[in-house]
């Protein structure tokens, strides 16, 4: 397999798949410029190395060219972490897309407009009507089918290699992350965000150093069912935390007010406690937990045992007394893995749990504890409070990340390997 650093870039146009899907303000001021930083030092290598380069992502979901998505608005952030100068092709399937990438010098840099202002690199039709017959949506796959074939082929005529660095799409089987790595067969390669992603969950899932703990959390037990039997396997503690653990305290007789629970679950939840005895995996969950009377930040509040909630009361966050339980755990252990917040993060009075993770996490990092973050709300907790660069690794990738440690193959990742 191509690498990278071993890769002959002088002269040469590399199409480069990054994950520049950033969140905007009202003002299209970036609020979190983790990805763009992530993607740096795989384009810097191009460039440093005597190459020119196209970088294409996409932004948000739209349905079609609009103001709101196009990538025109993060130039000047790219720009000032490149230190350099890029042109812009405002269709990336235009004339001005294809005339700049034949012309582009080395040490050059196009970026192509959004990818998903084309219905062609999801591969999905659009603007369907609700009530059209299954032969319709058959006719409608087949024809997106075809042209994202050409669609793929003309990103591919702009360069002479490709890069994929996009972890966070290397779940989806789109016409930049993995159709395209077929027009170049021996000069495709991961970028530097693929390769330290694949290793730093490989060190978890693969080779790590004992004991193990995976700190679980978020909403709902559903999204996380392979990942948590899946991690039965790795590791010898399991904290379940977050709007998740309350399936398990109802399904264990507890009484959890009107806090979050997947009442289909249940019987899940109970099969998932019975593999964990099998597996000699121990679990944990919050002894207590912190209370309150409403969704709300200024909702009245209290500690309570997790199976003793009142009605009318909901669960919102871990308590001091279980994260102090937890923290033994984690002390004890060399590996750690993080994914989903303790608590309803988005509020500041319940973001007191996963703040705290977050802190201890930095702290054993220090002592040499290998601790791997990923998933949307952890990571932002470890980046607000300036811990980013004190865990071993944050991921960039969410679902492609919790795919991953499912053990599913993932058609990015794929494509360059074959």
């Amino acid at each position: 397999m191509q690498k990278i650093d071993n890769y002959d870039f002088t002269g040469k146009r590399a199409i480069v798949r990054v994950d520049f899907n950033v969140p905007l303000n009202e003002q299209f001021q970036i609020t979190d410029d983790t990805r763009i930083r992530a993607a740096i030092p795989t384009l810097k290598k191009v460039l440093a190395g005597g190459g020119s380069l196209i970088i294409m992502s996409h932004l948000g979901r739209p349905k079609g060219p609009t103001d709101k998505y196009s990538l025109k608005h993060i130039i000047p952030a790219i720009e000032e972490k490149l230190g350099t100068r890029i042109k812009f092709a405002p269709d990336c399937m235009g004339t001005e897309a294809e005339e700049i990438s034949k012309n582009l010098k080395p040490g050059e840099v196009l970026l192509l407009e959004n990818l998903r202002f084309y219905a062609e690199e999801e591969g999905k039709p659009r603007g369907l009507a609700e009530d059209v017959t299954e032969e319709v949506k058959k006719a409608a796959k087949a024809e997106i089918k075809e042209k994202q074939k050409e669609f793929t082929k003309r990103l591919a005529s702009y360069a002479d290699c490709y890069i994929n660095d996009a972890f966070g799409t290397a779940h989806r089987a789109h016409a930049s992350t993995a159709l395209i790595a077929k027009y170049f067969p021996n000069d495709k390669m991961f970028g530097y965000v693929m390769e330290s992603e694949i290793v730093a969950i490989d060190k978890v899932l693969k080779t790590p150093a004992h004991p193990v703990t995976a700190i679980l959390g978020g909403a709902k037990v559903s999204s996380k069912i392979g990942i948590i039997e899946k991690l039965f396997d790795v590791v010898d503690n399991m904290i379940i935390g977050g709007g998740m653990a309350y399936t398990f305290v109802k399904a264990q007789g507890g009484k959890i007010g009107k806090s979050l629970c997947e009442d289909d679950q249940m019987e899940l939840a109970l099969s998932i406690l019975e593999k964990a005895k099998a597996k000699n995996v121990k679990l944990f969950y919050s002894g207590e937990v912190v209370i309150a009377d409403d969704f709300s930040n200024d909702a009245n509040t209290k500690v309570c045992p997790s199976n003793e909630i009142p009605d009318g009361w909901e669960g919102m966050d871990a308590s001091e007394s279980s994260i102090k339980e937890w923290e033994k755990v984690i002390r004890a252990s060399k590996t750690i893995l993080w994914n989903g917040p303790v608590g309803v993060f988005e509020m500041e009075k319940f973001a007191v749990g996963t703040k705290k993770i977050a802190a201890i996490l930095a702290d054993v990092t220090k002592e040499g504890v290998f601790t791997l973050v990923g998933g949307g709300d952890s990571v932002a907790a470890v980046t607000q409070m300036g811990f980013a660069d004190k865990v071993s690794y944050v991921s960039t990738g969410g679902g492609a990340m919790l795919e991953y440690l499912e053990g599913l193959e993932l058609p990015g990742i794929k494509a360059i390997k074959e």
